[in-house]
């Protein structure tokens, strides 16, 4: 997919916002979702997307949408790094296929990461179990401010 094209209403991440498909939730509002990647690269691996745009990619997401988005994408990373004390933060932000982009729903990626620990390739990570999910989102959610 390129930069450019038609929203495809039955990505992973619209079924997700739907609830046709179940995720392990993080923390929402009215405009965002946090929530755990299924094919984390790294332990606490969270997804941070936007709840009404169509946005594919950052150039098409409004830039008030965008401030709010990047909020969250704040305001989340320090929950992870008080829950997880990861030696650093990856933030990724992938547009269209060749820049690495797989669900094309304007997304970022929020990876802890330590010295000590190899991150897993994008999209070549295994699925994760969801009561580990779970018990991650549990302790990050419960450090948010």
């Amino acid at each position: 997919m390129s930069l450019h094209g038609a929203y495809d209403t039955n990505n992973i991440f619209a079924k997700i916002l739907r609830g046709d498909i179940p995720s392990v939730k993080v923390w929402e509002d009215d405009h965002v979702l946090a929530f755990m990647d299924v094919f984390p690269q790294s332990e606490g691996h969270i997804l941070i997307i936007a709840k009404q745009s169509q946005a594919r990619n950052l150039l098409e997401i409004a830039p008030e949408l965008l401030a709010r988005v990047t909020a969250a994408l704040q305001r989340t990373a320090k929950a992870v790094e008080k829950a997880l004390k990861p030696e650093g933060l990856s933030i990724l932000q992938f547009n269209g296929e060749a820049g690495g982009q797989t669900v094309f729903h304007l997304h970022f990626h929020i990876v802890p990461r330590w010295a000590d620990r190899e991150m897993k390739g994008h999209g070549h990570a295994p699925m994760a179990d969801t009561a580990t999910l779970q018990a991650l989102a549990d302790r990050i959610a419960a450090e948010l401010d």
